[in-house]
Parts: C-alpha cells; sequence; structure tokens
C-alpha cells in the first residue's frame, strides 16, 4: 500500500519586511529631496518660460516697498541700501568666491530699481540672475493667443 505524503504549501505572503523597505524608501527621499530656500519676505516673482538651474548662494530680495535685503547660504534676510550694496557685493565677491547673485525682485518693482541693483552688480563684478517663477500653461497659451 503506497502511503501519500501531503505537501499544502501555505499561500499567505508576511507584509512586515515590505513596510520596512517602504518606510527606509521614505526616510531616504525626504533627507535627499532638495529644500527650497524659506524666505520671511512676500516677493511675488514675475513669471517666465526659461528657467535656469543655476542656485547662487548670494540673494538679493527687492519686496512691494521697494526695501533692499541681501542673504548669503541659508541667513535669513537682512536689509542693506542701495549705497553700500556694490561695496557689499565686492566683499562678498572676496571672501565667498562668488561672482554670481540671485535677485529675488517683485513684479511690481519699477525697472528702475532693478537697474540700481544691477549697476552695483556690475561695479563689483558680479553676475546678477533675476528669479522668476515658472510660468503656468494658461499663461504661454495667453502670451502665443492659442485657444
Amino acid at each position: 500500500m503506497a502511503l501519500k505524503r501531503s505537501h499544502n504549501m501555505m499561500a499567505a505572503f508576511s507584509m512586515a519586511s515590505m513596510t520596512d523597505v517602504i518606510f527606509l524608501l521614505l526616510i531616504f527621499f525626504m533627507v535627499t529631496s532638495t529644500f527650497v530656500f524659506p524666505t520671511a519676505l512676500d516677493v511675488n516673482l514675475p513669471q517666465s518660460t526659461e528657467q535656469t538651474a543655476l542656485k547662487p548662494a548670494i540673494r538679493l530680495y527687492i519686496d512691494s516697498d521697494l526695501n533692499l535685503y541681501k542673504a548669503v547660504g541659508d541667513d535669513n534676510p537682512t536689509p542693506i541700501d542701495t549705497e553700500s550694496l556694490s561695496t557689499w557685493l565686492t566683499l562678498q565677491r572676496e571672501q565667498e568666491n562668488a561672482t554670481s547673485v540671485a535677485l529675488y525682485a517683485d513684479e511690481t518693482v519699477p525697472y528702475g530699481n532693478i537697474i540700481d541693483v544691477l549697476n552695483a552688480g556690475t561695479a563689483a563684478k558680479v553676475k546678477i540672475v533675476l528669479a522668476t517663477r515658472p510660468v503656468s500653461t494658461s499663461s504661454v497659451k495667453k502670451y502665443l493667443n492659442t485657444p
């Protein structure tokens, strides 16, 4: 008489190790994600279709009340006047070896005030990049006059 052995396989899957992997991935992406510079200033940037990946460590801000602020690295913005801006930029270029500066100007700032900051950058021999926010698709269609 032949005896049969029963080979029943369990069709269960343990999710414990899968949740560990998910949590590790979550922590990895949280730590390695890019951080946005927090600003305490309310600056409504103009829109532009062209964006640059350049993120200078030195930042200048002009708010809607035409106040000028400076910031280096992760520092909070501090006020500065236009007359001492060129000297400060020259000092930063020499100390930090920074050749570019980001200018965050509110879209309501008159063009003349932006030119004053650009002239101070030229005098200090640094390149100033105007910061903008990306154009939404509806705005692009409006500019291109397409339905």
